[in-house]
């Protein structure tokens, strides 16, 4: 998942893959009644999307165009206007926030992969080595700032209070022993604060994509198992039974896909199926 300004946005890259047509970036309308057009996140959303579109789509006669952005607004956006059919790479959790301060009529269908979010350093090397004070970054988006908190207090960094869950803020923090200072910037921007932070808590695309590796270069990364910041597809509320978005659940879900994350990503993208 992925949050920049509306101006980043604009300049997202259109992929036609498989047997679609060349797709448009204007206002229009961007389906067909052939073409199943999807926005994605590029990684990792886009890259196994690719793959279904490359080797699994014309079997069962779909048709895929894929269209990328690069933030976490447009793509819900783009679904609510009708430009897409459908978009992938949202958790339930930014789905119910988006859903709430906008009210979308969206249906969101079965879990396709988790992006564990990881903890990452440039100076330490170790959770037990975080400096007194130092500066902690963390996403500004709250679903994804509950759930940075929820990974920092499972590790010993601090204490949350009792059953707040994934909706954690800092004013939910009982313990700071370290009295550690947290600093709240887009998704996007983590990467780029580790010059400046003791630790940063990344979400697993961003870190993907700056050459991360999250199964190896995290001090502490999320589990699979019950996370419920599984990725999905989403499309407007009555169009889950469309043919062409049953045709591609059933895709995401084979054996075919699991196995080209479980290949491609090494443990740093968890299939969710």
């Amino acid at each position: 998942m992925r949050r920049r300004s509306l101006a980043a946005v604009l300049a997202a890259a259109t992929l036609t893959l498989g047997l679609a047509a060349c797709g448009s970036s204007d206002d229009s309308a961007a389906t067909s009644t052939d073409t199943l057009t999807v926005g994605v996140s590029p990684v990792p959303h886009g890259e196994i999307l690719k793959y279904v579109a490359e080797n699994l789509a014309a079997k069962e006669g779909l048709k895929l165009e894929i269209k990328e952005f690069n933030d976490y607004i447009q793509p819900n956006v783009a679904l609510s206007e009708k430009q897409l059919d459908a978009n992938y790479f949202q958790h339930i959790p930014y789905l119910e926030e988006e859903v709430a301060a906008k009210g979308y009529k969206f249906t969101a269908l079965k879990p396709v992969h988790i992006e564990p979010l990881g903890v990452y350093s440039k100076t330490v090397k170790s959770i037990a080595e975080v400096p007194s004070g130092g500066v902690v970054g963390i996403p500004n988006d709250p679903s994804n700032s509950g759930r940075a908190l929820n990974l920092l207090a499972k590790n010993g960094l601090l204490t949350l209070k009792d059953g707040v869950g994934v909706k954690a803020t800092e004013k939910d923090i009982t313990a700071n022993p370290k009295n550690l200072q947290f600093k709240a910037l887009e998704a996007a921007q983590l990467p780029r604060s580790l010059e400046d932070t003791a630790i940063s808590v990344i979400n697993g695309n961003y870190a993907i994509e700056t050459g991360l590796k999250p199964a190896t270069d995290s001090l502490a990364l999320e589990t699979g198992e019950n996370n419920p910041y599984a990725n999905l597809v989403v499309v407007r509320a009555g169009e889950e039974t469309d043919p062409r978005v049953v045709k591609l659940e059933k895709l995401l879900h084979s054996a075919e896909v699991k196995k080209f994350i479980e290949d491609k990503y090494q443990g740093s993208v968890l299939a969710a199926f």
